[in-house]
């Protein structure tokens, strides 16, 4: 993460066209955060450091933050409501218990439905997981779609086996890297199972050391066709290229 950079460092593009930055913050903003826990068969072993790890991202979290906590295998289920209580969540993973299948798209569904019912502007899912997606009924495609239509960014702390056993598994990386990409989100990955704890500390810290950049749209057609966004950076002299991660764009509203 690169701080102290400035508005004048940033360039917006909306269909390759610059745009005029009409606002321009950096801090920490309140988010409404869905946590997506894999509890297939596969995560059995990784569960007591997954509850370890989802605590180390509560308690370093904004205060003002929200959370809920939907848990995963053969179908998504709703663990703990919005809360900001660290010791409602705490008690909640106690519980959890691990086997079956892995329905991943479905849960990401379910998360980005669910966060019509938060209170922050800002959405934001974590999901913990090796990806390997082999239940859903859910496609794809319709998850990015939901995804983008609702603003939520998608952020990933991946456990990925050295060698995958199976297609799903080989896929898992790749699937969770481009949702979060294209959402503005970030994939992080855990090389070693001990790793996750530090790992998921960081992921709080990425959402709360972000620059808030806004922009009115030159163009004034309501036309509800998706607008691809691309922001770039100029360092300031003395740091290296940088690399930005931001959403990938939007659909124009229809009225």
């Amino acid at each position: 993460m690169v701080t102290g950079l400035h508005e004048k460092d940033f360039q917006i593009y909306e269909n390759k066209r610059l745009q005029k930055i009409a606002t321009f913050s950096k801090g920490d903003v309140p988010a409404s955060i869905g946590i997506l826990i894999d509890l297939s068969g596969s995560m059995s072993k990784s569960l007591p450091l997954i509850r370890e790890s989802v605590l180390s991202f509560v308690k370093a979290s904004n205060p003002m933050d929200e959370f809920f906590v939907i848990g995963f295998s053969d179908r998504p289920e709703l663990i703990e409501n919005f809360t900001s209580s660290v010791g409602d969540i705490e008690a909640r993973l106690v519980t959890l218990s691990s086997g079956h299948r892995t329905a991943l798209l479905d849960a990401i569904s379910y998360g980005i439905d669910k966060m019509k019912d938060a209170r922050h502007e800002r959405k934001v899912l974590l999901v913990v997981s090796d990806g390997g997606e082999n239940k859903s009924r859910t496609a794809d495609f319709e998850v990015r779609a939901q995804a983008r239509r609702a603003s939520v960014e998608v952020f990933a702390l991946g456990i990925f086996p050295p060698n995958a056993e199976t297609p799903e598994e080989s896929l898992g990386p790749q699937l969770l890297s481009d949702l979060s990409e294209e959402t503005g989100g970030r994939l992080l990955v855990a090389n070693k199972i001990d790793e996750m704890p530090s790992i998921a500390e960081r992921v709080s810290a990425v959402l709360r050391m972000q620059y808030l950049i806004g922009y009115r749209s030159d163009n004034p057609i309501r036309d509800g066709k998706w607008r691809k966004v691309k922001v770039k950076v100029d360092p300031p002299p003395g740091l290296p290229p940088l690399t930005v991660h931001a959403r990938t764009g939007y659909y124009a509203p229809l009225q």
